[in-house]
């Protein structure tokens, strides 16, 4: 005959059972866990990755067209131009020049006021980075497809080209009057 009376003994062994059996499972859904989130950063990276090289594409299809109309004649574009300064990367999403002008232009899918604020210490040691344009004159432009925080006023007040881009091309932002700053 089978001894089914609970004792404490008897229930101890159950919740010491139960409780390795959490531990297994937490070890199994920590494993899981880390497992995905490495799935999913790889993802993330490629999906932003493809799509910022997709926006600047977008981008520099008209560039050249825009700038014209501003009186800068484009005349060669070149697109995430790095370099190595301090023993940082420094990088351009797209240079857009010519004999006597460079335009830099960064791009982002959203801009943000702090976009802003990084792109142009990046334009404050241009000429430091890139010493071969010592001689030109840079001009900033903040490209995008959506906006918030009000930063294409801000990037104006900055001295930026302000640069939206839409399904077919791109469209300068600023109004005629408005003179870039010169790096």
């Amino acid at each position: 005959m089978e001894n089914n009376e609970l004792t404490f003994e008897k229930v101890w062994l159950m919740f010491q059972e139960t409780d390795k059996k959490f531990q297994e499972t937490d070890k199994r859904i920590e494993k899981l866990s880390k497992e995905t989130d490495k799935k999913l950063r790889k993802l993330e990276t490629l999906f932003t990755g493809n799509w910022g090289k997709l926006i600047e594409s977008l981008i520099e299809g008209n560039l050249a067209e825009v700038f014209q109309e501003r009186n800068i004649d484009v005349k060669g574009t070149s697109q995430r131009v790095k370099k190595i300064f301090q023993d940082n990367e420094i990088e351009f999403d797209i240079l857009a020049m010519n004999g006597k002008d460079i335009v830099a232009v960064e791009v982002k899918t959203t801009l943000l006021v702090e976009h802003v604020r990084t792109f142009v210490n990046k334009l404050k040691i241009f000429k430091e980075v890139f010493p071969e344009y010592k001689d030109k004159n840079v001009y900033g432009a903040m490209a995008f497809l959506k906006i918030e925080e009000q930063a294409d006023k801000f990037a104006y007040r900055e001295g930026l080209f302000v640069i939206k881009a839409n399904a077919k091309h791109a469209t300068i932002l600023n109004n005629k009057s408005f003179q870039p700053k010169i790096w």
